[in-house]
C-alpha cells in the first residue's frame, strides 16, 4: 500500500526572496466558503458575529480577528480562513475549501509594482485600501487579491494553478528587482 504524504499547494516553491520583495506560502486551516441562502445574509452575519467578532463581508472587502479571516469571495460568498464555521444550519451552504486554492502574501517595498505587471487592477494604496479585496486576472488566470498591509497583498488562485502564480510572480520580482538595480534605486 502506498502512503500518501499530504503537501501544501506551493510546496518545494516558496519561500523566494528578491531584493525588497518576499513570496511565502499562507496554509490558513479550515478554509470555508459561506454562501448565505436567499434572504439569510443578516442572518448568517449576525451568527457569524457573535461566533467569530465577524460579519459576512461587503462586496470587496475582508476583515481579520484573533487569527480569523473573511474575505469576499464573489457575489454572495465569502471565505472563511483560520477559524471553524460557526453553525450555519439553514442559513447557508457551506463547503470545505482547505485544499482548493494556493494562498501567497506578497510583502515588501515594491509590492505594488511588482503587481502592476500582471494585475489590470488599480492597487495603489490611495484607491486599494488595508481589507479591500478584488476578483481580477493576475497574468491569465483567475484571482482574488486582498491588501492586508501597507506593503503586503494575499493573493489566492485555485491550486492547479499555484505552480504558475509562483513562476508569474518570481518574473514580476526579478524584473522590478533589475530595473530598481540598474537605475540604482
Amino acid at each position: 500500500m502506498v502512503d500518501l504524504i499530504a503537501k501544501s499547494a506551493c510546496a518545494g516553491l516558496l519561500p523566494i526572496t528578491i531584493g525588497s520583495l518576499t513570496l511565502t506560502e499562507e496554509t490558513p486551516d479550515p478554509v470555508t466558503s459561506i454562501a448565505p441562502f436567499k434572504g439569510q445574509s443578516e442572518a448568517v452575519s449576525e451568527r457569524l458575529e457573535s461566533a467569530l467578532g465577524l460579519k459576512f463581508p461587503a462586496p470587496n472587502r475582508s476583515a481579520s480577528k484573533s487569527g480569523a479571516r473573511i474575505v469576499w469571495a464573489g457575489q454572495g460568498r465569502a471565505l472563511l480562513m483560520g477559524a471553524a464555521a460557526p453553525d450555519l444550519a439553514g442559513l447557508a451552504a457551506l463547503t470545505d475549501q482547505s485544499d482548493a486554492n494556493a494562498i501567497v502574501t506578497l510583502k515588501g517595498e515594491g509590492a505594488e509594482d511588482a503587481l502592476a505587471r500582471l494585475v489590470p487592477v488599480d492597487l495603489r494604496a490611495a484607491h486599494f485600501k488595508r481589507g479591500h479585496t478584488a476578483r481580477t486576472f493576475l497574468g491569465h488566470m483567475s484571482a482574488s487579491i486582498t491588501r492586508t498591509g501597507v506593503d503586503s497583498f494575499e493573493i489566492t488562485v485555485f491550486r492547479a494553478m499555484a505552480g504558475t502564480l509562483v513562476h508569474e510572480l518570481t518574473e514580476a520580482m526579478e524584473s522590478l528587482h533589475a530595473r530598481r538595480s540598474h537605475l540604482g534605486q
